[in-house]
């Protein structure tokens, strides 16, 4: 085993049939892309921040082998939650033996189960939302509008929030994107936390609703990022989970197509999935890839992985390999 790479050495070694060959299968066609000189977004369902996927995304940002992400609210404000907050988590590994008694005893104490891990509300909601308004506020008071992820990098990138850091900076995707100034799409963000105590200003009439830019704003900037960016080859689709953070942005391209009749677009020239989602019912979520093609989202040439597998195990093995870790 390479002492210079043992992790992906090791996955060479032993992940050879089923689930782990597609594994391997994947991170190869993941590498190959980006050899090519193309580029990659991933997308980020489920509850991946509060899992602390940010240990290996964030360096797979710094080393450039993600050029635009798209996520859900809750992935958008968790990692913050974790950075500031992580001390006063609380992880319950029997989480499935929990009566509905154990359940409200934690609701009680402000403790909002994710899984197995608690998030602190008083430490994490409200240290954020302290923070967060004053940036809406100021917008608003002034007329200018902002993406729900540029009042995040507004947040970070002004250092209000160092003070409470309590993990590794560099463990946090975040500020890894923020750093970078790389592009977010955050369809939904209006059901998060973030994206409910905005709204709660709108009802109070404290702030108006048009100071946070909505989806169809992410849709039209994410048009004219794929138009600038795909080239003759286009860009690559590795999708973590299902849901909205995968199902807007792959939509980007027969919007292009068929909508806006654009000629010479190229289809996503990658695409990977990560679920356990189930076909039969009518998922949109586990779609196989070949149904992408009828949509006119993939090509018939595009490389198509599934990884029927949970993502929190899957996905830092993929980037690490990816990393050459």
């Amino acid at each position: 085993m390479s002492q210079n790479r043992p992790i992906s050495s090791f996955i060479e070694k032993h992940y050879l049939h089923f689930n782990a060959a597609a594994l391997v299968d994947a991170a190869k066609g993941y590498k190959k892309h980006l050899a090519e000189g193309k580029k990659m977004m991933i997308t980020l369902a489920g509850a991946m921040s509060t899992g602390e996927l940010g240990i290996s995304l964030a360096e797979m940002i710094r080393q450039d082998k993600v050029q635009i992400i798209s996520c859900t609210g809750a992935n958008l404000e968790e990692d913050i939650m974790n950075l500031v907050a992580h001390d006063y988590y609380k992880r319950i590994p029997n989480y499935r033996d929990l009566t509905p008694e154990q359940e409200w005893d934690l609701l009680s104490k402000g403790m909002n189960r994710v899984t197995d891990t608690c998030i602190p509300e008083e430490e994490a909601f409200r240290r954020l939302q302290k923070h967060i308004y004053e940036l809406w506020k100021d917008a608003n008071d002034k007329g200018e509008r902002y993406l729900p992820h540029e009042f995040m990098y507004k947040m970070l990138n002004s250092g209000v929030l160092k003070q409470y850091y309590q993990i590794d900076p560099k463990n946090s995707w975040m500020i890894a994107a923020a750093e970078k100034n790389l592009p977010i799409v955050v369809p939904g963000w209006e059901d998060s936390t973030m994206g409910n105590i905005f709204a709660s200003y709108c009802v109070t009439g404290e702030l108006k609703p048009t100071t946070v830019k909505g989806g169809i704003e992410y849709m039209t900037f994410l048009a004219d990022w794929y138009t600038q960016n795909a080239g003759e080859h286009g860009i690559g689709f590795f999708q973590i989970g299902g849901g909205i953070a995968g199902d807007f942005p792959i939509c980007v391209v027969p919007m292009l197509h068929q909508d806006l009749e654009r000629d010479g677009v190229p289809f996503w020239s990658y695409f990977c999935q990560i679920s356990d989602s189930t076909t039969s019912y009518g998922s949109y979520s586990g779609a196989v890839p070949n149904e992408k093609i009828t949509w006119g989202k993939l090509s018939i040439d595009t490389p198509k992985f599934i990884i029927e597998s949970d993502a929190t195990i899957v996905a830092p093995l993929m980037f690490a390999y990816v990393l050459e870790w």
